[in-house]
């Protein structure tokens, strides 16, 4: 039989493989979606995905002779735990709407490669907003580290010149987005500690108010566009395709850490720029030189050092 840290391994390189997809395919829908409507179809269509987990976990926890494991499996039901951090989630959904934006912007400005390795900026930004809004505490070594990512990534995207105007935009918005992620995973990390919601309680609600969100919106500011754009069979497998991946991702991610620790599974998905750049070579031709490379190894490097140095305080670098 397969043992617990085997199956923890095992789920967390799928992840790897599945989060390592995502740019290939955000950069390969339709032209005709721009990333507002991508972003705001994809997380409708991936509260869709999670709503039978949803499901399938609250009937779980309302089974009889189940062992009171956490706290939420009793006292408050989903809705009332909902209406009790209404303004929490609201906040929540409304992050990630702007956060999926900028994520499919600037995979679309700055191509797969550049976009996969600013995105690994993440565990950064999770250091500084777990000190800020977490209290917790950041060394010396992970300030350090954290820099020569960054030198990393500059290294690789400028392709060794340095030259800081030379940075492509979709970096820049990558790096917001990276810090929207973790400036929501640092707010709601107290109630996820506290087992006040579950990861995939988390992951539908912030999908379905987000994708409510977008959509909404994006037909107040173009309430000309044809709703049938919405409809067409190759866009509905795009937003299909995205969300799947995307959910698929996150479910194998929290899987791998109900069974090993989080600092093992992020160094297991750690060469994720690796791993798109191998997609984004073979199917979107993009050049892998060898600044990306190296640029990569030093990313890779850095976030294996800050994880081990930090196992018990670090917000993972998950969407």
């Amino acid at each position: 039989m397969m043992s617990r840290k085997l199956k923890g391994c095992l789920f967390a390189i799928i992840s790897l493989f599945f989060v390592s997809m995502q740019p290939i395919i955000a950069n390969s829908r339709p032209e005709v979606l721009d990333a507002f409507i991508f972003a705001g179809m994809t997380a409708l269509f991936q509260a869709l995905l999670f709503f039978p987990l949803l499901l399938m976990e609250q009937k779980s926890i309302s089974k009889k002779n189940k062992p009171i494991e956490k706290p939420f499996e009793t006292g408050l039901s989903y809705v009332q735990r909902l209406i009790k951090h209404k303004y929490l989630f609201i906040y929540i959904g409304i992050n990630f709407s702007f956060a999926q934006i900028f994520f499919f912007i600037a995979y679309e400005l700055a191509g797969a490669l550049n976009g996969a390795l600013a995105q690994q900026t993440s565990i950064v930004f999770g250091l500084i907003f777990g000190v800020l809004i977490n209290k917790d505490k950041i060394n010396k070594i992970q300030l350090l580290v954290s820099g020569i990512l960054f030198f990393g990534l500059i290294l690789a995207i400028t392709q060794g010149s340095f030259n800081l105007v030379e940075i492509n935009l979709g970096v820049c918005f990558m790096l917001a987005c990276a810090a929207l992620w973790m400036l929501a995973h640092a707010v709601v990390h107290p109630i996820l500690e506290k087992n006040e919601i579950s990861p995939i309680q988390l992951v539908f609600t912030r999908n379905i108010l987000s994708g409510i969100f977008l959509v909404s919106t994006y037909f107040i500011i173009f309430p000309s566009l044809d709703i049938n754009l919405l409809f067409t069979p190759l866009n509905m497998f795009f937003f299909f395709l995205m969300a799947f991946f995307y959910s698929v991702d996150l479910y194998f991610w929290y899987t791998s850490i109900s069974y090993i620790e989080i600092s093992k599974a992020s160094v297991l998905v750690s060469p994720m720029p690796i791993v798109t750049a191998f997609f984004a070579f073979f199917l979107l031709s993009e050049i892998f030189t060898i600044f990306h490379l190296i640029g990569a190894v030093i990313v890779i490097l850095c976030i294996i050092v800050i994880v081990q140095s930090k196992e018990k305080n670090l917000i993972v670098k998950k969407r």
